[in-house]
């Protein structure tokens, strides 16, 4: 009895979805954050407009003062779609993971000086609220944007907020032995603490902005361009100096993370700015008022964490004007 074993190739009829093919310029082979991306937002047939903004759309661009011919130009440099995504968090989560096992076995914690430790619940704890305070905000830039490019890595964005206050509970929790009461500690601080109102005050403030797009200038831009870069980069710093270097451990995957999502964000104002006058100098006045609402608002609170706290939010300012400027925000 003789088999004859044959190999058979099957074309495909179609190379991907006639919408996704329409954007390439012919069938050609998609990859998945393409097919995941494109034109996947509804724009009519919607049964009914929201009652609580009868004059709009379900999904209405008109959302934000910003025009765009094609909103789709919003696309993320890391092509990040919910598969990819969660399969890097995964691995950057156990990397993290390991980070607070080695802190906690080699006994890193009770090594740290006991003032450096109480300077950590004190500056970093209270940014707990202003990471769920980021979560809502790019929550909302899902909910009103438009174009699934820019609305898909907002939600994924305000997933990782979530995870960055998660970090920063793991933290608290590791300094204090597990005692719960420093959370209560730190929620009070923010609330209660004149040096942290200001922070506080500006970011109720981005809660209740309208134009969704103006609320990604000042949160994902301003607030977090200032705010990262002080307190989770200079701050890192300076702990180190004084005999806290197992900080740098905890607050890893945090680091990482904004120099990442900075690529990200630099792309969307860089796009926008590009595609007209008019969308330049919206952007252009947007950053420019949220950026002095931050700096009146970080400098008690950069003074009581830094004996030169007037310099390093100077720092902090000027890097982030340049990074601005590079991608087309006139200061």
């Amino acid at each position: 009895m003789q088999i004859d074993i044959k190999a058979k190739v099957i074309k495909p009829v179609r190379h991907t979805y006639t919408h996704v093919a329409k954007r390439l310029g012919g069938d050609k082979p998609a990859s998945r954050y393409q097919e995941a991306v494109f034109d996947i937002q509804a724009t009519e047939h919607f049964h009914y407009r929201p009652t609580w903004q009868p004059e709009k759309e379900l999904y209405d661009a008109t959302r934000t003062a910003l025009v765009m011919e094609d909103w789709y130009k919003f696309l993320d440099p890391r092509q990040y779609y919910y598969g990819n995504y969660c399969m890097t968090r995964a691995q950057q989560q156990d990397s993290a993971d390991r980070n607070f096992k080695i802190a906690e076995k080699r006994g890193l914690i009770a090594a740290m000086p006991y003032k450096v430790r109480q300077e950590i619940l004190d500056v970093i704890v209270p940014l707990r609220h202003f990471e769920w305070g980021a979560n809502m905000n790019n929550t909302q830039i899902c909910a009103m944007g438009y174009g699934a490019a820019i609305t898909s890595t907002a939600i994924l964005n305000a997933a990782d907020r979530l995870g960055n206050a998660q970090y920063i509970t793991r933290i608290a929790l590791l300094l204090a032995d597990n005692d719960p009461a420093v959370l209560d500690a730190a929620k009070a601080t923010w609330t209660d603490n004149a040096e942290w109102q200001g922070l506080r005050r500006v970011v109720e403030n981005t809660l209740v902005v309208e134009d969704w797009f103006e609320l990604f200038v000042a949160q994902n831009l301003v607030l977090d361009g200032l705010v990262h870069a002080i307190f989770f980069d200079a701050f890192d710093k300076k702990v180190t100096a004084d005999g806290g270097s197992a900080y740098s451990l905890l607050t890893e995957f945090i680091f990482d993370w904004n120099v990442e999502t900075s690529r990200w964000v630099d792309k969307q104002i860089k796009v926008a700015t590009d595609e007209s006058a008019e969308n330049k100098a919206l952007v252009s006045g947007w950053f420019n008022s949220w950026l002095g609402q931050a700096e009146e608002a970080l400098a008690p609170l950069v003074n009581a964490a830094f004996d030169n706290g007037a310099e390093v939010l100077e720092n902090a300012k000027q890097a982030l004007i340049a990074r601005a400027g590079k991608n087309g925000v006139d200061v």
